[in-house]
């Protein structure tokens, strides 16, 4: 098949459509390389992807229309996967401006293109920090969702409620789904599993916020490449509706539906970091510090509609996921800080 994937050069994008590619799929992959962190890694990514011959980048803007425009119509896509945005809970209350612009315009601009180029099925990523500090656990996807802590997760809440008016207006198929932690190799320098293990083979102290007190539910990126794979043929209509009316989010008015990927398993970031230093073979020097503004108490994903629809949910162990990542750095942070 023919895809469209924004945030190729990013570390979910970059994952995706590498799996895509050895499945035997076209890609294209659109992504601004913009310098919020090391652009030699995003470099690396793209230069991964470019060894299978189906792959076709593009290096542009989300906010750029004409190039975008020309990229789908060269394309034509019968998937669309929006993963680009301007990520970040702690820098959205740095320059909040930025994410206005990738996560609002850039994200009308992909449901304009798809509307206009008629694509089959449009998959938007969004976010656990949708939930902001939802006290009832696990977080579903039919929970109240309207109160965000941070103007990224306000950003990503407005992309799912334009995904659902155009598919209203346009009988455009659209699935929304919401992560929880990605952690895996090739992952962001700005993550807490990425800034960990750095630290740690540094000699350097590791930020521990919240006091250690927190709770995250950690998700691999294998499986939520597997979950994405499986849900992109699952286009929303009335004809894949499930029976249980308490989980499924199937829209009365479009097919558009909101999907958690994670694992329902949460874990205390203390817990994470003894993960960390055992697959390290050492201690981390600890720096306790109060919570971040932004910063929820814990996140817990509901997969129960994820398990309805594709039978399947993420379930890696959080030792086996840290160290692939550990072993992927070790070996390429020699190729990262050459162009740091």
């Amino acid at each position: 098949m023919r895809y469209f994937i924004t945030g190729t050069a990013g570390f979910i994008g970059f994952h995706l459509a590498r799996r895509l590619l050895q499945d035997g799929h076209q890609v294209t992959g659109f992504d601004g390389l913009t310098p919020y962190y090391n652009v030699k890694l995003k470099q690396m990514r793209h230069a991964a992807l470019a060894q299978f011959p189906t792959f076709n980048p593009v290096i542009a803007m989300l906010e750029d229309r004409k190039a975008l425009e020309a990229a789908m119509a060269a394309a034509k896509p019968e998937i669309l996967i929006h993963l680009a945005a301007q990520a970040g809970v702690r820098y959205s209350l740095e320059n909040p401006r930025s994410y206005l612009s990738s996560n609002v315009d850039g994200s009308w601009n992909i449901l304009e293109m798809a509307g206009h180029h008629k694509v089959e099925h449009v998959m938007l990523a969004s976010t656990s920090s949708i939930y902001g500090a939802n006290a009832k656990v696990p977080f579903r996807e039919t929970d109240k969702a309207d109160e965000p802590l941070t103007i990224y997760a306000a950003t990503k809440k407005s992309m799912e409620l334009m995904g659902h008016s155009y598919s209203h207006l346009y009988k455009l198929p659209v699935t929304s789904f919401r992560f929880f932690t990605v952690y895996g190799p090739w992952g962001r320098p700005d993550m807490a599993l990425f800034k960990f293990v750095k630290s740690i083979l540094e000699d350097q102290p590791i930020e521990i916020y919240g006091e250690g007190k927190m709770s995250r539910d950690f998700t691999y990126i294998d499986d939520l490449v597997e979950s994405i794979v499986r849900l992109s043929a699952l286009a929303p209509s009335e004809a894949n509706r499930i029976e249980n009316e308490e989980i499924e989010t199937l829209s009365r008015q479009a097919p558009f539906r909101i999907v958690n990927i994670g694992g329902g398993q949460p874990v205390s970031l203390m817990d994470f970091v003894e993960t960390v230093e055992r697959a390290l073979g050492r201690p981390a020097e600890r720096l306790m510090l109060p919570m971040q503004s932004g910063d929820v108490p814990r996140t817990f994903a509901s997969p129960d509609l994820l398990m309805a629809l594709t039978g399947y949910k993420p379930e890696t162990p959080l030792p086996t996921g840290v160290k692939s990542f550990v072993d992927w750095y070790v070996e390429a942070r020699e190729d990262m800080q050459s162009g740091a």
